[in-house]
């Protein structure tokens, strides 16, 4: 009888970590099966996701003798949670162990938008050389403002700061000392109306879903940069494309979006929108990080399962 199972794509090694010790069904594309998952997990002990499988509902009703769910990430809105806690079932994220991809992501994105040569590449094979219309910026001597101050903002802001950026950050639940670490605490209107990147690092709850709005780009500089590698639905797109085409932002960076996974009908309002890179939820996916927040994951499954946890 089945004892684990994984509804998306995880690192090999550590499949055959769960393998050696129990019976295992992985199956990386059977989130959007929900009759073959609900039958799957009517009688496993232990559940794996990633962020496209959600655990509430009738998964976690059929789910009747489920006792450990391990989270291939540190979202949890996936979740939930309340339910788990009721029925005692241990949730276990990957906490830490993809910060670094996060991190890399934002940092690189934001190069990637304040020197603005990624446009070059239609024009050159059109056979232009538009080496004087792309005169980017320098992402040293710029503020870095972080909306939300937890453990992966934390890395960005070290990371911004070896590069030569200044840092502030906003969250009223971190309260003052030494986790802020010299980094400047403001209120988000401050903290919007002064950053030349802002990097979005936020859980969504009832209190974020729309957070980034209308009123927050009014705020922000018109040149300024904006990445959100958090959750979709703390920014309102529409607004978001609206500040973008009407020039009163110089650029943003989307790897997560309102709908998931993101479709053609979705990704409509996207169309013709300059200085915007938009990517398919990959920021804590890397080689490494799959490695590291797979194997974090296996090992506190197995603990869990085994009564070590």
């Amino acid at each position: 009888m089945t004892e684990i199972v994984i509804t998306e794509f995880m690192d090999e090694a550590a499949v055959a970590a769960l393998k050696a010790r129990y019976i295992v069904h992985h199956d990386p594309e059977l989130f959007g099966k929900p009759d073959e998952l609900a039958r799957l997990v009517a009688d496993i002990p232990a559940l794996i996701v990633r962020n496209q499988t959600q655990v509430r509902g009738e998964v976690l009703a059929a789910a009747k003798n489920l006792k450990v769910v391990g989270r291939l990430g540190v979202g949890l809105d996936n979740i939930d949670m309340e339910a788990c806690s009721a029925r005692g079932i241990k949730v276990f994220p990957a906490t830490g162990a993809n910060s670094l991809s996060v991190v890399e992501y934002v940092i690189g994105t934001a190069m990637t938008l304040l020197r603005g040569a990624y446009f070059a590449n239609a024009a050159m094979l059109a056979g232009e050389f538009p080496k004087t219309r792309l005169i980017g910026r320098e992402i040293a001597g710029k503020r870095m403002g972080l909306v939300g101050f937890g453990a992966i903002a934390r890395d960005a802001a070290r990371h911004a700061r070896a590069l030569g950026m200044t840092v502030a950050a906003y969250d009223p639940y971190v309260p003052a000392g030494d986790a802020w670490n010299g980094i400047e605490k403001l209120e988000l209107d401050a903290l919007l109306s002064t950053s030349d990147v802002i990097s979005i690092h936020l859980p969504l709850t009832p209190e974020t879903r729309g957070l980034i709005g209308k009123a927050a780009f009014a705020r922000m500089k018109p040149d300024a940069i904006l990445i959100n590698a958090a959750r979709g639905g703390i920014m309102d797109e529409a607004a978001l494309v609206a500040a973008l085409k009407g020039g009163r932002l110089g650029g943003a960076a989307l790897d997560v979006f309102e709908q998931e996974p993101l479709k053609a009908d979705g990704a409509k309002i996207f169309a013709g929108t300059p200085n915007l890179i938009l990517t398919p939820h990959i920021a804590g996916n890397t080689v490494e990080s799959n490695g590291r927040v797979s194997g974090l994951v296996a090992e506190r499954v197995m603990a869990a399962l085994e009564g070590r946890a």
